[in-house]
């Protein structure tokens, strides 16, 4: 059978109709509301624990403690936490110490095995002494200079002389000189000068930083 215009005309309509649905369909997609985009990953350093500070660094410990015990005199001197004591009665007994003073606590000894052990803080040292299988406590306070410890080694006429002072708050010393192994009371040290008289030869003693 032949075909009519009007026949041809409905079917390029039914058509192009089908097209249209075929191409809305394919494109469909397009219409669809867009994914969001993944939420960046948080970093290592925003999510890490914040790192803690560094421990502030402790101040070396300066100071110098001085007073009288039951049995002599004590004076303990620190300088950038290097700590040197002596004790001493003035007569015929001494004995150096040398150690640390850091974190409140004292720990020197002596070379003969003799021990100052204690604590520090508040303008006082306390603590005890282990001497000769004796235990003797102290309690020094802070002094200022000219009060303190000072000490001397020297060479005098041939003689090795070995001195040490201790000079008090209230102005008071206590000190013996050895000289080729004899000890002997010390003499005065003229705190205005720094100097003393030892067999005639002047010596200069001064803070011990370290025992030699």
């Amino acid at each position: 059978m032949k075909s009519t215009p009007l026949l041809t005309l409905l079917g390029g309509v039914t058509l192009g109709a089908v097209v249209l649905a075929l191409s809305v369909h394919a494109t469909g997609g397009n219409d669809e509301p867009p994914v969001p985009a993944a939420a960046p990953a948080a970093t290592a350093g925003a999510s890490a624990a914040p790192s803690p500070s560094p421990s502030p660094t402790e101040a070396p410990v300066n100071a110098t403690w001085a007073g009288r015990l039951t049995a002599g005199t004590l004076a303990i001197s620190v300088q950038n936490g290097v700590a040197v004591a002596y004790l001493c009665d003035g007569a015929a007994i001494e004995a150096w110490f040398q150690g640390t003073a850091a974190g409140g606590r004292l720990d020197l000894a002596g070379r003969a095995g003799e021990t100052l052990s204690g604590t520090f803080g508040e303008g006082q040292a306390s603590g005890q002494i282990k001497i000769d299988n004796q235990a003797l406590p102290f309690t020094v306070t802070t002094v200022t200079a000219p009060s303190g410890l000072y000490r001397a080694t020297a060479t005098v006429r041939g003689a090795q002389v070995d001195g040490g002072w201790i000079v008090l708050a209230d102005g008071t010393q206590v000190g013996l000189v050895t000289v080729d192994g004899v000890a002997r009371p010390a003499p005065p040290l003229d705190t205005a000068t720094g100097r003393v008289t030892v067999d005639g030869d002047v010596l200069t003693p001064t803070r011990p930083r370290e025992l030699s």
